[in-house]
């Protein structure tokens, strides 16, 4: 079965719409990986501050091979992701933690 990553983002409510234009403007940078499943970015409603982003994956390996790879490129400097002056945007986020799960039963609609 397939492995989900939620990666925990705090989030202080000034830089929300920071953050979901950055992720709008990822749309296609992890889907064409190898073993990549899913993705989605879920903004809290209430009482919190924290955004879940979920990915789902074939294996282990194929996001461990994604996160040395396409991701680590696209988060580790230099590039389109730079600002000004060739600084890199301040992150939106002020923490992150990595949740990992193995999907043992899952269910689709009938």
């Amino acid at each position: 079965m397939s492995i989900v990553k939620i990666n925990v983002l705090t989030v202080p409510a000034e830089q929300r719409e920071v953050l979901e234009e950055r992720f709008a403007a990822r749309a296609g940078a992890v889907e064409g990986s190898d073993g990549f499943e899913w993705f989605e970015l879920l903004r809290p409603l209430e009482g919190t501050d924290q955004y879940l982003v979920y990915t789902r994956w074939r294996s282990e390996d194929d996001f461990q091979n994604w996160m040395s790879g396409s991701m680590k490129a696209a988060h580790g400097g230099g590039g389109s992701g730079e600002g000004a002056g060739g600084e890199r945007p301040k992150p939106a986020a002020t923490g992150s933690t990595l949740w990992s799960f193995e999907v043992v039963q899952q269910a689709s609609p009938k």
